[in-house]
């Protein structure tokens, strides 16, 4: 049985509703992770948010962060237990447990104007993953991770040394969270690539130079991950200045 997981930093789900819906109408994710919402769920509109076919949670404040985390009702039947780790600050993650799974939807900060927070978020991270991992749960963890693990990346013309995001203490942190247990689906699925990117900046054309970062993940646990037969980066979808990424796991019935 497939099973689907998208994640996407929408930028602003009010600015980019059509976007949105028009999306999840086309590609039917079974399990939807947003990032930087920028609004508290009673500002969303009805339509998002209680999407249709789907459990919905909602995440936000306002502002520049937020997250969302929708799963398809098909897919779960039973409704998701929606949760937040205590490290959860600023609206950055949220969790379900479904089909024995926990998804999470995570927005790391990005760490200019706090970077020590963004450091603190990461090890903390890795502290969840590796909790989790010590009962034998599996995790899919989705979301902009606001880290590039390596240079390959980061295309060549945006490899700045000491910018934040490809520092190497964050780099470090990043690989600790995916040392719990976990696989970076997208680049174990595509590890020649270099080209793979999510962001881009959004001026010069950098998106239709394809000229960005890979910055946007989905790590899965070794069990799901061993499932995983497709990863790809939806540059064709919206406006906001990441794209979606949407992962394919067949699992037994």
């Amino acid at each position: 049985m497939p099973i689907t997981v998208a994640t996407w930093n929408v930028n602003g789900i009010r600015a980019r509703e059509a976007q949105f819906l028009e999306w999840v109408g086309r590609d039917r994710p079974d399990v939807v992770c947003l990032q930087e919402i920028k609004a508290s769920p009673d500002k969303i509109s009805e339509t998002v948010c209680n999407l249709e076919g789907y459990w919905c949670y909602w995440h936000g404040a306002g502002g520049y962060s937020g997250v969302g985390l929708n799963l398809r009702r098909d897919t779960f039947p039973e409704e998701p237990r929606f949760s937040h780790p205590s490290f959860d600050h600023e609206t950055r993650i949220v969790t379900a447990e479904a089909g024995g799974t926990t998804f999470a939807s995570v927005y790391v900060p990005n760490g200019g104007k706090d970077y020590e927070a963004k450091l603190r978020f990461l090890d903390a991270m890795r502290d969840y993953a590796a909790g989790l991992e010590s009962e034998g749960r599996r995790l899919v963890l989705s979301g902009d991770l606001n880290v590039a693990l390596t240079d390959r990346d980061v295309h060549p013309k945006e490899r700045k040394p000491g910018i934040i995001g490809q520092r190497t203490e964050e780099r470090d942190l990043l690989a600790r969270v995916i040392s719990r247990g976990l696989v970076d689906v997208g680049r174990t699925l595509d590890p020649e690539n270099e080209n793979l990117f999510t962001w881009w900046a959004p001026w010069r054309n950098m998106r239709q130079r394809n000229i960005g970062w890979r910055i946007d993940y989905i790590l899965a646990s070794l069990p799901l991950a061993e499932r995983a037969t497709a990863s790809r980066v939806l540059a064709d979808v919206g406006t906001s200045d990441h794209a979606p990424v949407l992962a394919t796991f067949e699992l037994p019935t």
